[in-house]
């Protein structure tokens, strides 16, 4: 009997690259998207910090000067948030794209290996008809050799 040979292994091993770039390609996105979620939310920390001062501050005697300079850091700090809230939606938006592209290249090596679990059953079922075909033969041949039984 032939060994099996899948005729489409060669696209099936380019497939199967691609998947496993494209996984490392959604998992560096993942990744990049937590960070700027964590970023995001260490800014807005230090903006809440910064209001809380502010509004302590007011309840003391007030200081122009103090204020104007807290005020100024408070709207750097503000403009800080909303630039780490625009690099959180890219990032965001980077991960689903990413997403998509993996699950395309899995949906693509998904079809190559269906195609050769198909074809090893056809593989199978012919490598067994035939065996079955030798045995059949086998028996037959060794039927005819005997000598009868009972002799007339």
């Amino acid at each position: 009997m032939k060994r099996f040979r899948f005729p489409l292994r060669p696209v099936a091993v380019l497939r199967a690259h691609r998947e496993s770039r494209a996984r490392e390609a959604f998992a560096a996105a993942v990744h990049s998207y937590v960070q700027s979620e964590e970023l995001l939310a260490a800014t807005r920390a230090r903006v809440a910090q910064l209001e809380a001062a502010l509004c302590a501050g007011r309840r003391e005697r007030f200081d122009a000067a103090e204020e104007a300079y807290h005020l100024h850091g408070y709207r750097r700090e503000a403009a800080a948030e909303l630039e780490a809230e625009r690099a959180m939606i890219a990032a965001r938006d980077v991960m689903k794209q990413r997403r998509t592209e993996y699950l395309e290249a899995h949906r693509k090596l998904e079809v190559v290996r269906r195609l050769e679990v198909k074809a090893r059953g056809v593989y199978r079922v012919a490598t067994n008809r035939e065996e079955q075909a030798e045995f059949d033969d086998f028996a037959t041949r060794r039927a005819c050799r005997r000598e009868p039984v009972f002799s007339q």
